[in-house]
């Protein structure tokens, strides 16, 4: 069984394009929540959320191709191109079967489904672009990234709501321990900042509505919480067998230990409750990871600002780690980019990751007046700097579906 390393790193998130970027503002306790500006916003109760502020994808795609492609697939395919350049990888007519593709989405192309109905509504179907299904569905975000990069090897996405981007990162884990693929590039991508998205998840009544004051409405843990923020971006790793990483010399950020997965089995959106079944995962992501939970030194939450899943996360940890859960820091990011989606595991594994290997934990922001029932080491607005040996990323999804990844500091 292969050992399995991070080689590669990509970003685009509501702090902005590109890994450094989107860093420095996590680190420095800034927030990407914003007034909408992707449609006409008045008249709806939310009128917030964490768009990408200066995505600019021409020097990855060019101009003609940008119809072909949602903006979901163009968030995956920038970072993806990015995440491989920056993992110094070559692929060549003799690797090109053992290099693939592991990038899902939750929703997928929602914007450019209202698009072309609307379109096929006011002027009959001759006018719907041939690029209508391959713009819209899951898996052309990993399909055009295997295409630009010439991956021939496994090609596959997850859709499971806010867990894919870590379930497409362990499932790239294990292709490349199973010894199918020598390189992976995993992560999850989104992009439904659209009418129709904020208007079904405020019906269900999920979405804070702090529309006053944007940069405050997201605060995981917090005794005022009323509802996450939707976010948008991508975030991708380049993972790689330790064999094939040490020898072309590759600089590797950390090494990926440990993958759970189960699922609560209870309810369609609510998670199990006191956080049984994410506690459950985490046991098993430190138990394929041969670690035990006084190694772990932090862990990204879930935290999505929702009142039981914060509140039940904080449950399913103190499950899962006994005494050790009050000396662990615990963060939530999306304090400052709002939540994700399908993107939300990729993105949170690279900060997971940047933490580890930098010895610095993003803090989470807006946490003004502590809930009693949420009572850990929630590493309150200002960043920590921490030497971090193994590290833990939650995320938890609709459907009771969970993902939890393991990544450790790199010793050779």
């Amino acid at each position: 069984m292969s050992r399995v390393v991070v080689t590669g790193l990509g970003m685009v998130s509501p702090l902005g394009t590109g890994v450094a970027k989107s860093w420095a503002g996590a680190v420095a306790g800034k927030s990407g929540v914003r007034e909408i500006t992707r449609f006409d916003a008045k008249g709806f109760p939310v009128r917030i959320a964490g768009e990408v502020p200066d995505f600019d994808p021409s020097d990855v795609i060019e101009k003609k191709e940008l119809k072909k492609m949602d903006l979901f697939i163009q968030y995956a395919l920038y970072t993806g191109v990015k995440a491989f350049e920056d993992s110094g990888f070559v692929v060549t007519g003799e690797n090109a079967e053992r290099v693939g593709v592991c990038i899902g989405a939750g929703i997928g192309g929602l914007p450019a489904i209202e698009r072309w109905h609307s379109v096929l509504l006011e002027k009959g179907p001759e006018r719907v672009t041939p690029f209508f299904i391959p713009m819209v569905i899951i898996n052309l975000a990993a399909g055009q990234v295997s295409i630009r990069l010439g991956a021939k090897g496994p090609n596959s996405c997850a859709v499971t709501a806010c867990a894919t981007g870590t379930h497409s990162i362990g499932d790239a884990f294990r292709i490349i321990k199973r010894g199918e693929a020598d390189c992976m590039v995993a992560g999850g991508t989104e992009s439904v900042i659209c009418p129709t998205c904020i208007a079904g998840f405020n019906a269900m009544k999920a979405l804070s509505i702090r529309n006053a004051a944007p940069a405050g409405a997201s605060r995981p843990f917090d005794r005022d919480r009323d509802g996450f923020i939707v976010g948008e971006g991508a975030g991708v790793l380049v993972l790689e067998a330790l064999e094939s990483a040490k020898k072309r010399g590759a600089d590797i950020y950390a090494e990926i230990t440990g993958y759970g997965m189960n699922s609560d089995a209870y309810h369609i959106t609510m998670p199990a409750p006191d956080g049984i079944g994410a506690a459950r995962c985490m046991e098993l992501a430190l138990k394929d990871a041969g670690t035990s939970p006084e190694d772990i030194d932090y862990i990204n939450a879930h935290g999505t600002s929702t009142y039981y899943n914060d509140l039940y996360e904080t449950k399913a940890i103190k499950r899962a780690f006994g005494g050790h859960a009050k000396r662990l820091a615990v963060s939530s990011t999306k304090s400052m980019m709002g939540h994700l989606l399908g993107a939300a595991g990729g993105v949170e594994a690279v900060l997971t990751v940047l933490a580890v290997r930098n010895g610095t934990i993003p803090p989470t922001i807006n946490y003004e007046n502590p809930d009693p029932e949420c009572d850990l080491d929630y590493v309150p607005n200002t960043a920590r700097q921490k030497r971090i040996n193994a590290a833990m990323s939650n995320s938890f999804g609709f459907g009771g579906t969970n993902a939890v990844l393991v990544f450790k500091r790199f010793e050779g």
